[in-house]
């Protein structure tokens, strides 16, 4: 089979495409022939050397893939060959093959696209986990999301409209038409603006129930600030400590010690909740995991979102989908077709 392999941390370069022996199934696994798989920022960070959860080195990418069951092992349940599903595979997404434990697999609808399927899991998943079940939104809460273009960005904004929640998100200028079209009223632009001042002026001062902050360093006092009473704060990544492609020692220092301390009391005092989001922790979480897609599922159904997907590449073109990324080029997800 063929895989993209990240040899040791670096640019996009040290990524290469090798051909390796189909993988080997273990009981509880099923095995998909890969026919799409989505590209995240956090594949980049691991790249980078920036993601303490990646495999040693070297190791395959990839977080989320769609594609048809070849095989399955003894202890599998509700699925069978020929299923169409999409899968979590926690690395190892960048290949034409890949062996996945069952529960992270869900069956996908026979009118549901491949490259739909890669779209869906770890965008809408964590979407769904910051809003509903950590970020407890109600009808007529706001909501600021940073990167608003990115393919979480836009989950955000598709499951604001099924939730009955107002959305404020910051973006780059040349993505602020296409976001007013996916139904973004007033995208801010945060490289020439102060997107705190923004808030404030576009709320009346009253600030949001709830900030999704992905951007980390000096951005996470200012996201603090703008919470109402009961708001809540979820972090869900560094991207600011990756401003280019190669791993920063300055920019990552620089995060860290403007990490802001929240204590007990301070919280307390402030009536406010900060949280933090990881996915990869929270794949051995199975039932819940098969109780979130459900939902996900059954809105994809109605037809209530569709994922918006800005760019497919080749399994040879990975390091180019990685630069596209990178430099924040893409409005929605970046995928590659094996």
């Amino acid at each position: 089979m063929k895989q993209v392999v990240v040899s040791r941390a670096g640019p996009s370069e040290v990524m290469d495409i090798r051909e390796v022996s189909d993988p080997v199934l273990r009981n509880g696994e099923v095995r998909i022939r890969v026919e799409a798989c989505g590209v995240t920022f956090r594949d980049l960070l691991g790249r980078m050397g920036l993601d303490e959860d990646v495999p040693l080195m070297p190791f395959v990418p990839g977080w989320e893939v769609s594609g048809r069951i070849e095989a399955i092992s003894q202890g599998v349940t509700d699925l069978q060959e020929g299923d169409n599903v999409i899968a979590l595979t926690h690395f190892g997404g960048y290949s034409n093959q890949v062996c996945v434990p069952y529960q992270q697999v869900f069956r996908r609808f026979d009118w549901m696209t491949a490259e739909d399927g890669a779209a869906l899991p770890v965008s809408y998943l964590m979407a769904y986990l910051m809003l509903v079940v950590m970020g407890s939104v109600q009808p007529g809460d706001r909501v600021l999301v940073h990167g608003a273009g990115g393919g979480i960005g836009l989950a955000v904004l598709d499951l604001c409209k099924i939730l009955g929640v107002e959305v404020l998100g910051t973006a780059s200028p040349e993505k602020h038409e296409a976001l007013r079209e996916h139904g973004l009223p007033h995208p801010i632009d945060y490289r020439h603006m102060d997107y705190e001042q923004v808030v404030n002026d576009l709320t009346g001062g009253r600030g949001v129930h709830l900030v999704l902050d992905a951007l980390g360093g000096r951005h996470w006092q200012k996201n603090y600030r703008l919470l109402t009473p009961t708001g809540r704060l979820i972090y869900f990544g560094l991207n600011s400590m990756a401003p280019g492609p190669t791993r920063s020692r300055w920019a990552w220092w620089r995060g860290l010690v403007t990490v802001p301390f929240y204590t007990p009391t301070r919280l307390m005092a402030d009536n406010h909740g900060v949280m933090g989001l990881n996915l990869s922790s929270l794949l051995a979480a199975n039932g819940l995991q098969k109780r979130w897609m459900r939902q996900l599922l059954s809105w994809y159904d109605e037809a209530l979102f569709r994922p918006t997907i800005d760019r497919t590449f080749t399994l040879q073109q990975a390091a180019e989908a990685h630069d596209y990324l990178q430099a924040r080029r893409n409005i929605g997800k970046v995928l590659l077709i094996p």
